[in-house]
């Protein structure tokens, strides 16, 4: 027999009046009157094709029926409760998942700190990073792979992606002990490019920051050798094959503890790091949550 399904008010109802034995004291409970309490009871049993309660003038008593629809009423109440606190913890943040890409360097450089405070506010929220150059951070946050990603402030990312700046990363030379960045010195770009380069492949961030340091002083470098991964770059360089300029957000990446840094007077640009997400959709309450703790947590001008 089909029927219309019982509001949750219904079951509530229903579980109440069961509780209480008077429509009077179900009607305190419910902030409503003792009739339109009565009324509501009717008209449900009316829809159910089945009497709930026995009534007299003072006390209402449930039927079997009305036993085994409060037995459901309850399951009903109680499920309608747990859903919504769960919704509610989504909503403050308490809990869910936050999947968020970043450039190697941001991942190795920025995200430990923030995300070890952001777990301890939030410690049931399932974090999960995706490190990736930033094409693919741009592909992860576009397909749905991340929430949120950290990416540098190229011209393509800021058109594909809603895009929020948080800091500017400062170029240095890098270099070994007793090779060209041996003075313990600021070095200017004319000193810099006549020296044994190791630069990042095309493509990346940082090569492209540091070909238009070049252009800048009108020349035209070719880098001794060129890779895709900063571990890589800094191998080379603890040898002494050549120097490199990097962010400063890329130097956890190598082993500085063999190194030498040395400032840049005159590189003329600094690398800007950023959130991105995809434009048009509402952030998540986790993503929203992080991006307020990471600006909390970020100097300005850092």
């Amino acid at each position: 027999m089909k029927r219309n399904t019982p509001s949750l008010a219904d079951f509530q109802a229903a579980l109440v009046v069961s509780e209480s034995g008077t429509f009077r004291a179900a009607s305190e409970v419910l902030g409503m009157s003792a009739s339109a309490l009565s009324r509501q009871i009717a008209a449900l049993e009316a829809r159910l094709g089945a009497r709930l309660f026995d009534r007299d003038t003072r006390n209402v008593t449930p039927t079997t029926s009305g036993l085994a629809f409060a037995k459901l009423a309850e399951r009903m109440v109680n499920t309608s409760t747990d859903v919504m606190a769960e919704f509610d913890a989504h909503l403050s943040a308490s809990n869910g998942r936050l999947t968020i890409a970043g450039l190697p360097s941001v991942t190795a450089g920025l995200l430990p700190d923030l995300l070890a405070s952001f777990s301890r506010a939030h410690p049931d929220i399932d974090l999960r990073i995706i490190d990736a150059l930033s094409g693919s951070v741009v592909e992860a946050i576009e397909t749905g792979r991340a929430d949120i990603g950290f990416t540098a402030g190229t011209v393509s990312a800021r058109m594909r992606l809603t895009f929020h700046p948080l800091m500017d990363d400062t170029f240095v030379a890098v270099g070994a002990p007793g090779g060209p960045l041996e003075q313990d010195r600021i070095y200017d770009m004319a000193e810099l490019v006549e020296m044994p380069l190791i630069a990042m492949e095309r493509g990346t961030s940082v090569r492209e920051l540091f070909d238009g340091a070049c252009q800048r002083i009108d020349k035209v470098v070719s880098p001794r050798f060129e890779v895709a991964h900063l571990a890589t770059a800094g191998a080379l360089v603890a040898v002494n094959l050549g120097i490199i300029l990097l962010p400063t957000l890329t130097l956890p990446v190598l082993p500085m503890e063999r190194l030498v840094r040395r400032g840049i007077s005159d590189f003329g640009a600094r690398r800007r790091i950023g959130l991105v997400h995809q434009p048009g959709r509402s952030l998540s309450p986790t993503a929203s949550a992080f991006l307020a703790h990471v600006r909390r947590n970020i100097p300005a001008g850092k």
